[in-house]
């Protein structure tokens, strides 16, 4: 995933969505404008074409597994697969 992400904005120039507000800067405006003006950045790069909409959804994507569980299926793949070797090496007994 991470070379997708690359892949689709190689230069950085597509914005990512802001995170949401601390919930201390309610009432500090400078704060809320500064980050309403992030927010309508986003949108107005993103509502441009279908491909910004595809490119920023592909920028901002993450691996669908944790790593700890990615990790678990392979070492189980690498386990099986050794198996499988092992048996069709053994010679055939008459």
């Amino acid at each position: 995933m991470k070379i997708v992400n690359w892949a689709v904005d190689p230069a950085g120039s597509l914005p990512s969505f802001p995170p949401p507000l601390p919930m201390g800067l309610d009432d500090d405006g400078d704060a809320v404008a500064a980050h309403d003006l992030l927010e309508s950045e986003y949108y107005r790069v993103r509502d441009r074409s279908a491909m910004n909409r595809w490119r920023m959804r592909m920028k901002d994507a993450r691996d669908p597994m944790d790593p700890t569980t990615e990790r678990q299926i392979l070492i189980g793949i690498a386990a099986v697969a050794a198996l499988i070797v092992w048996r069709l090496s053994a010679p055939a007994s008459a």
